[in-house]
């Protein structure tokens, strides 16, 4: 016989209330900051438990510490474990750079509470992981990463800089032909052999792609065991190098970090006799000239490509893969033909790159939809990243600009002071010579220095202008239905291929947004 039981209302189960944290941090101990912390927990404690869906779990705070390493932080380790033993479900905190100034911290945090199923809520930029598409978050917050990295840049370039002026700086890789040895280069006699039969053939009047050709048939492999190309040939018969000179800095990286030929953007050094040479400075010059002819005869321009600006996507489109640049081509029968890119590497040696062909038309169309997300969704994609990138260039870098200022007055009028004593007879001539060579070290080095921050300052601000200019577009604009070739010039950087279903559009404000290719 059956049996029934009844269950009264108040039996029956109620959702859970969802735990809920804060996290604050203020940067130094001083007395002001600490009035600041209390007033930011008294704020959340209150904020959180003002929400009848919420139960208050408490404040994670950590003072007079810096935010750039989250290992510094206890308070912040301590609720990410905390996370992790099930014991939160979600967190509220001010800001993304209260959060962590160290944005690649962050977006490894954010990583790690989301796949946990605990989502933040960025009080000031108004951005909650759990609400927002993964990515695109994740998108906004490495754009932070960007500028970040731009300071880090900057004083690296600044370091190998000054190696350059003094004649000391390493190569990173010896060219085809020499090897590091003890620290200094030396002739690879069996590679150098290749090296001369490379310029004898190009004397003979052989082209580039059938030397190569023949030295891949004769097994012979080039640098690390690669394929020898036209390219890469045409880079061994160009190369100073092998005359015993070196010029510095032939590519440079911008503030995009995107690397570019050095065609006078930027100063270079040349150092003569820097190492022993393979090939003649009159053999190498008669190589110089018979490719100049040739590439007179052809119509090409040093320093620029043929069909560079033939097609909107020429040269626009990279390999994930190998890096390499994709080509245009037709592919289908004589009914139905379309246009295809190429990986140039595949096309060449299918085994170096399995980089399949992406059609142009699937290029276009995912172009179209990219921009319409922007256009529908820039109130919360284009204005919180604005906010936040105006946030993060300026503070750190502007404080420590005026520090170096005032070290620069300070370091003036020390100089002035020995220039006033040496003029009393107060001090001896080599005492003075000593101090006041010091001075003007100490001095050039803090000018470099701030230049290093100004230009990092100033490549934040680019960025910011073309996220505003971004803005502006998006927020003016209706969706489009085609392919604009002003508007994908004007905004893309380059495209990147994934596979055959995917590929991002890196825009020029530093974010790669990912789109499916669809036909």
């Amino acid at each position: 016989m059956k049996k029934v039981t009844k269950i009264s209302a108040n039996s029956i189960a109620v959702n859970p209330k969802l735990r809920v944290a804060a996290y604050c941090r203020v940067s130094t101990d001083s007395d002001e900051q600490m009035v600041s912390l209390e007033a930011q927990k008294a704020h959340y404690e209150a904020y959180i438990k003002a929400n009848v869906e919420w139960e208050f779990v408490g404040i994670y705070y950590d003072e007079g510490l810096t935010g750039t390493k989250k290992e510094k932080r206890t308070e912040l380790l301590r609720l990410i474990s905390d996370c992790e033993n099930k014991k939160i479900d979600f967190i509220v905190t001010k800001s993304i750079s209260r959060f962590a100034r160290n944005t690649t911290d962050c977006l490894e945090i954010v990583r790690k509470l989301t796949d946990l199923g605990i989502f933040i809520y960025f009080e000031k930029e108004n951005i909650n992981t759990g609400t927002m598409d993964s990515e695109l978050m994740l998108t906004i917050l490495s754009s932070l990463a960007e500028s970040e990295s731009i300071s880090i840049s900057e004083n690296n370039k600044w370091a190998i800089h000054k190696r350059f002026r003094s004649g000391t700086y390493k190569l990173s890789s010896p060219p085809y032909g020499y090897d590091y040895v003890d620290g200094h280069i030396a002739i690879n006699k069996e590679q150098a052999q290749i090296v001369k039969r490379i310029f004898r053939e190009a004397l003979s009047g052989k082209g580039t792609q059938k030397i190569a050709d023949s030295l891949n048939e004769d097994g012979i492999p080039a640098k690390r065991g690669k394929d020898w190309n036209a390219s890469s040939i045409r880079g061994i018969l160009g190369n100073e190098r092998y005359i015993g000179n070196a010029i510095l800095q032939k590519t440079y990286t911008d503030e995009h970090f995107n690397r570019h030929h050095n065609y006078g953007e930027r100063e270079q050094y040349l150092i003569e006799n820097n190492h022993e040479a393979i090939i003649s400075k009159e053999e190498f010059r008669a190589v110089e000239e018979v490719l100049y002819q040739r590439s007179k005869e052809k119509g090409i321009k040093k320093g620029s490509s043929k069909y560079l600006n033939r097609y909107p996507l020429s040269g626009r489109i990279k390999c994930s893969e190998c890096g390499s640049t994709f080509k245009r081509r037709i592919h289908g029968g004589i009914n139905n033909k379309y246009i295809a890119w190429c990986c140039s590497k595949h096309i060449y040696n299918i085994t170096a790159c399995s980089m399949r062909f992406i059609r142009e038309d699937a290029i276009y169309q995912a172009f179209v939809t990219m921009i319409n997300k922007l256009i529908y969704g820039h109130k919360f994609i284009l204005k919180p990243m604005l906010q936040s990138l105006r946030d993060v260039n300026y503070s750190d870098n502007l404080s420590q600009i005026q520090k170096l200022e005032t070290m620069i007055e300070e370091n003036a009028e020390r100089s002035q002071v020995l220039m006033s004593l040496m003029a009393k007879g107060y001090l001896e001539p080599a005492l003075f010579n000593a101090q006041k060579n010091e001075l003007r070290k100490e001095a050039t080095i803090l000018r470099e220095q701030k230049e290093v921050l100004s230009r990092s300052v100033n490549g934040g601000m680019t960025v910011i202008t073309e996220v505003e200019l971004l803005l502006k577009f998006t927020a003016r604009s209706v969706q489009i239905d085609s392919f604009d070739e002003e508007l994908f010039k004007r905004f893309v950087e380059n495209i990147i291929v994934y596979s055959q279903e995917e590929i991002g559009f890196k825009i020029k404000c530093g974010i790669t947004l990912k789109e499916r290719l669809v036909i």
